[in-house]
Formats: C-alpha cells, structure tokens, sequence
C-alpha cells in the first residue's frame, strides 16, 4: 500500500473510474446513505489529482456474487483492457467482485495496465507484491464472508421454519396477524369463494371442469394489486391457473410448507447461473407442519385432489381417460390386448353413429396392420345389461342427490351474487366520497375521479342484473318426483 497522497504522473493522465454498486434493489431503495458516500469518491479522486473521473452504477441492485450478469463490470473489464484506466475507486477494494473468479482475473488485469486501486483505506499498487498479496487476501476473505453470512442468514431462516414461524409469503385467503400468526383472511366475501372452488372440484373431480363451471356462472377471483403485500385486490373473471393454484397449495390444508422448491445452477457462457422455483416431490420438502392454522379443506382431502389431478393427466401413463362426449358408453376405458395402448372410438355405418371401437396407432404412426377392431353396439348393450340391475336401486337416492346439490348450488351462486353486490354498493359509495372531497376547481383531479365514480356504479348495475338473473332458492319446495326414473332406468 502506497504512502502519502501523491500518485505517478503517468497514472494521472489517464482516467479515474468510480465503481458504485449495492446488491439488492432493497439496499438501493432504502440504503441510500452508502450510495452517497460512493458517489463521494468522485470528489476524492479529483483531490488525487484526476482530470477525467466516469461512473460507473450499472450494477447497483446486482449481486458481485457472480451468479448474475453485471454490465457494469464487464464495462470496466473493458475500460481495463483498451489501457484507458489509471484507478479505480470504490468504497471498499473487495466490493468490486465478492467471488474468485471475478477478482483474481480483475486483479491480473490491474497488473498488467498498472493502475491502481483506491478505496478508503489506501492506494494499491497491483504491481507490487506486498499490495498483490493484501489484494488478494482481501478478495478472499470477502468471499468467504459472503458464503458465511448466507450460510448463517439460511440455517437461522430454516430454524424458524421448523417451529412454523418464519413468516414466508402465503397465498390469498391468509394473512399475518401481529399477534396471532397466521390466519384466514377476515374478508368474507374471499373465503366464500375459495371454498366455492374446492367445492366445485368436488362435485366435478375435475380442475378444467370446475373452472368452465364457475367461469360460466360469472364467478370472480380476486388479483393481488399491490405485488406481495396482498392487502387489495382487483376482482377479475377467474382463471384456470386460480383454480389449480388453489389445489396444488398445502396451505389450503392447514399445513404450513417451507422449501417447496429449489435453485439450480448451471453454466452459461462460462458463468454459473441461478434459477428458482424447481418444485421438489412433498417427501423432500424442508417443513411440513400439519395443523398449524385454520384450514379450508384436512390433509386427507388435498392428498385425494393431489391424487385425483394426477390421474386426470391426459398425456400421462396410467392416466384416467375420459369421453369426448360421444355416445360409445366405454370410449376412454379399453385397451388394446396386443400393444396396450388405448382403443380410439370411430362412428360409421348404419345407423349413422354406430360406434366402432378400433386400435390404429400402429397404423397411424407406424403404417402397420391395425391390431384390431369390432362394432361396439353389441359390446355396449351387453356391459349395460349387468350393469343397469346393480345401479337400479341406487336411482332415486342418486337423483335426490343431485337435485339437493343443485339447489345448493343455486343458493352459492346468489350468495356470492349478494357478496359482489355490496363490495360493488362500497366500492361506488368510495368513489362518491373521493369525488366530492375533491376541489370542483382542480378538473384534472376531478375528472379522473368522476371517471371512477362511473366505472363503479356500472359495477353495480352489472351486479345487481347478476343478482336478478339468479333464481332465490325455495327451501321448502317440495323435491321432485324421481320415482318413474327406477321403473324405467334404461329409458332414462
């Protein structure tokens, strides 16, 4: 390390370069006061002596972990290499790569051009070798900091999951109560719908059909719109990703999950690079705590609905395979006795639709005979004879057990109906106040306003024909009549 403040004329000829970095956006956003003292070495390095002094900031929210790109550096890199730079400066020498890679090919460039290094501690000379060997131990230990501080930071995180109170972020219908922990949301109308879905899925078994069930009733599903924070929310036409996300959650069971999924690391151009969110199986989760909060739906049910969708994988070996609506009464249920592969379902001949079970992959992917094929009138009159005397006696409790489940899917609907309907009323009577709180004067400010206040009063109306066009339940009328359905089962 040199002494004095005094630096070769030969380096001052050449520019100065000021490495400002922070490595998350949250020390960028908050952490300003170490941002304006590395801006201050731009006035430290013109007391040196330096004529020309550039900034660099093209790194401040990135990591010097190496694990992702840096412009910045690679700009300096550059710098290095054409001869242009007589110093560097930063806040600290280590902060300008925290990995040995970065550091050690930085510090053989920083020797070859001879320019030097200034932070708050000294100059150094690259080309000396007691400055070399500071450098580098300097490098070092950074490094190993860096990995100890992670490594502290993750193991403290992974203590505080085991006991169920690191407060990770959780999905709509929760939230973290200061006292209490975690909780169901307090908002009625968004816990009715969240158990409206698991409901829905129920009657179906099915995830695309629940969703065209509850998109077809005009259900809708609340959108975080403030990012994480999950305090408001913009209700929109609900999606098929809501009602699976809401299936595949264990949150929704009272389980509290840590370390559902995992980073992995590969190399890109030379370079390591991290990417998230790679799900692991439920066995290699770090924590799983059952009944560790209000649940909508026990353990025992997510694991059927975990079993369920998997068998309902269309593309999936062993997979269940359903009917596209045709009138073959065993289309998605046999197999080929010769390959094992699904028989297709054809309709032809006289009378028109008379289906044909046949086995043409071979055919159709290898030009191969087809391995079989038979009518399927005779092969479904057959299977409908044994099976009508068994479910005969079931007929009428089966129908009965519609009919209820259908009015109480009537009486969901104008609930949630009702619920819309009075968070619309409150939204509109918001905007009513917002507006004449307003100065009349201000008409930028007044016309934006106004425009909400309109937009929420055709909420309203749109709500309240919803509510209109949905029949109010009859709880004592009588159930209909299903009686003929058993005399005559084959005919129904």
């Amino acid at each position: 390390m040199m002494d004095g403040d005094l630096l070769p004329p030969a380096i001052l000829q050449h520019k100065a370069v000021v490495h400002v970095r922070q490595s998350t956006p949250a020390q960028v956003e908050f952490n300003t006061e170490s941002r304006r003292r590395q801006y201050e070495l731009v006035e430290i390095a013109r007391r040196r002596g330096f004529r020309t002094v550039d900034v660099t900031c093209d790194d401040l929210g990135r990591s010097a972990s190496g694990m992702v790109a840096r412009p910045g550096f690679e700009k300096l890199v550059a710098a290095l290499c054409a001869g242009e730079v007589g110093a560097m400066l930063c806040f600290d020498a280590a902060r300008l790569a925290r990995n040995g890679r970065d550091w050690h090919h930085l510090l053989e460039l920083r020797g070859l051009v001879e320019a030097h290094v200034i932070d708050l501690d000294g100059i150094y000379d690259p080309c000396l070798p007691n400055d070399r060997l500071l450098l580098g131990m300097k490098g070092s230990i950074s490094e190993f900091e860096l990995g100890v501080i992670r490594a502290r930071m993750l193991d403290a995180a992974r203590a505080k999951a085991r006991r169920g109170e690191l407060r990770i972020s959780v999905p709509i219908g929760y939230i973290w109560h200061r006292e209490v922990g975690l909780g169901l949301d307090p908002d009625f109308r968004l816990q009715q719908v969240i158990r409206l879905v698991f409901e829905r899925f129920r009657q179906l078994g099915s995830a695309r059909q629940a969703h065209l069930s509850l998109a077809a009733e005009g259900v809708f599903f609340p959108r975080p719109s403030d990012g994480k924070r999950l305090t408001s929310f913009d209700w929109t036409a609900i999606r098929y990703r809501n009602v699976i996300g809401l299936l595949k959650n264990p949150f929704y069971a009272g389980a509290y999950v840590y370390g559902k999924s995992e980073k992995r690391i590969e190399l890109v151009d030379g370079r390591a690079r991290k990417t998230y969110g790679h799900g692991k199986p439920p066995e290699a989760w770090d924590v799983l705590i059952h009944d560790h909060h209000a649940a909508y739906i026990d353990w025992a049910e997510y694991e059927r609905n975990q079993m369920l969708l998997a068998a309902n994988a269309y593309g999936r070996a062993g997979g269940q395979k359903s009917g596209r609506g045709g009138r073959a009464l065993l289309a998605g249920m046999l197999t080929c006795g010769r390959c094992g592969r699904g028989l297709a379902v054809a309709y032809a001949g006289a009378p028109p639709g008379r289906p044909t079970y046949r086995c043409d992959r071979p055919n159709l992917m290898l030009g191969l005979p087809r391995c079989l094929s038979f009518g399927g009138s005779r092969v479904d009159a057959a299977i409908a004879s044994e099976i009508l005397p068994v479910v005969e006696p079931m007929a009428v409790e089966a129908a009965l057990e519609a009919e209820r489940m259908h009015r109480e899917g009537e009486a969901e609907r104008r609930r949630m109906a009702e619920l819309d309907l009075q968070q619309s009323e409150y939204d509109a009577s918001l905007a009513e106040r917002r507006y004449a709180a307003c100065d009349p004067e201000n008409r930028l400010i007044a016309a934006q306003l106004e425009k909400h206040w309109e937009a929420a009063l055709r909420r309203v109306e749109a709500c309240r024909a919803r509510l209109a066009a949905t029949d109010t339940p009859d709880p004592t009328a009588p159930m209909p009549d299903f009686e003929g359905l058993a005399a005559d089962l084959s005919a129904a």
